[in-house]
């Protein structure tokens, strides 16, 4: 018999906030996936390595399945928290902690104007002259994948 998991995760639409949906998973498939892979909590570097190709892996992966997603998803979390204990970012303003996230992303000031509001006041964050509000660090957060008190 075929066992079946469900999860809520969010879903992204343009422009506004993520909604909710409900993923359907194979227990089965996702049991040998995670068997394949064992994900566990990361204690070392060389875990950490072996985490990232995962990810790395399935990210890049054609037509990913569900069960693959979700997985994925899992990684990620698990090398974030590995990352944020033993390699935290340093304390800088939130306008350089934006400039240094771009930078290392390849990213122009265009591509921030959906996660900040306009060409205008992601040109006034960069240059210090204004600061970042609640909203636009929750949604600087997901559109670089790190939290949120970074920017505040």
């Amino acid at each position: 018999m075929d066992k079946t998991l469900t999860a809520n995760h969010p879903a992204r639409r343009s422009g506004t906030a993520p909604a909710r949906v409900t993923v359907t998973l194979n227990a089965l498939r996702y049991g040998r996936l995670c068997a394949a892979v064992i994900p566990k909590v990361i204690e070392n570097d060389r875990e950490f390595d072996r985490m990232a190709e995962e990810l790395e892996r399935l990210t890049f992966k054609r037509n990913a399945t569900t069960e693959e997603t979700v997985l994925a998803k899992l990684i990620e979390r698990l090398i974030q928290d590995y990352d944020d204990k033993h390699h935290p970012l340093p304390a800088v303003p939130p306008n350089e902690a934006v400039r240094i996230l771009m930078e290392q992303r390849g990213l122009r000031q265009a591509d921030l104007v959906e996660a900040i509001g306009s060409r205008a006041q992601v040109s006034d964050l960069l240059s210090g002259r204004r600061g970042v509000s609640k909203a636009q660090a929750k949604r600087l957060a997901e559109f670089f994948r790190v939290p949120a008190d970074l920017f505040i």
